[in-house]
């Protein structure tokens, strides 16, 4: 079962792609900066297959839809994603700030609760979408039970809310593959980062993808890496193995 469904939150309606068996564990599955797509769907559909029911919401529902906001070019191509990012993209992802993406996650991890079973639910994010998922077991210690982040970017800053922050009143456990010389997230943030878990202590893997660059697990851009998205896939799925079911 795979549709698209609307969702309400604070600031109107949103869209989400549901897919999965009703009734199974739940995963939130939060995007990165290009969006809700065609991509994602099929990643969503995947997890699924493995016995979940996948949540993918439109979080920029605030500044158009899915289909306003989708690429217009083939991103797989380096110029094209360069001039989609130049076009707008990364101002959106400024703008969603947590005093949006909180009410947001709230309006997410409730519509996931009707689909799914009760109990423990997994959350898995990419690029911006990374902070969203440890921000997600933050809000939500006694729900969320596994958080994977992949090519995330900012999860370490200086700011009071940084993301990385939230770990200490979390209860899961986490898989973190980080991308190679990755300027949003480099050594001594992934350093931090895995300060914060161990002072925590929350089981997880903290690593970087030797030769992974950002946006690696995204098979329709120039980024992709095959390799790397796949070792994502396996590790994602023995996380939510140890800790859904």
């Amino acid at each position: 079962m795979s549709e698209r469904i609307s969702i309400p939150t604070t600031d109107g309606p949103a869209e989400a792609y549901l897919t999965g068996e009703p009734g199974r564990p739940g995963v939130l599955f939060f995007v990165d900066a290009i969006g809700l797509r065609p991509q994602v769907e099929r990643m969503a559909d995947r997890i699924a297959s493995w016995g979940y029911v996948v949540l993918v919401p439109h979080v920029f529902h605030r500044d158009g839809s899915a289909a306003e906001l989708a690429p217009q070019g083939d991103l797989r191509e380096a110029e094209q994603r360069e001039a989609f990012f130049a076009s707008g993209a990364m101002d959106r992802v400024g703008a969603y700030t947590p005093d949006l993406s909180g009410p947001d996650t709230d309006a997410w991890t409730a519509a996931l609760a009707e689909h799914a079973a009760d109990g423990p639910v997994g959350v898995t994010g990419y690029c911006m979408g990374a902070r969203l998922a440890v921000r997600a077991a933050g809000r939500f210690p006694d729900r969320v039970a596994a958080v994977g982040g992949w090519h995330g970017g900012g999860l370490v800053t200086d700011e009071p809310d940084s993301p990385h922050l939230a770990v200490a009143g979390s209860r899961g456990a986490y898989a973190f593959g980080h991308a190679d010389n990755d300027r949003s997230m480099p050594p001594e943030a992934v350093a931090a980062l895995g300060e914060a878990l161990v002072a925590a202590g929350r089981p997880h893997t903290n690593e970087v993808f030797a030769g992974a660059v950002h946006g690696y697990t995204m098979a329709d851009t120039s980024s992709y890496d095959e390799a790397a998205a796949e070792r994502h896939f396996e590790e994602l799925r023995a996380l939510f193995s140890r800790t859904l079911g």
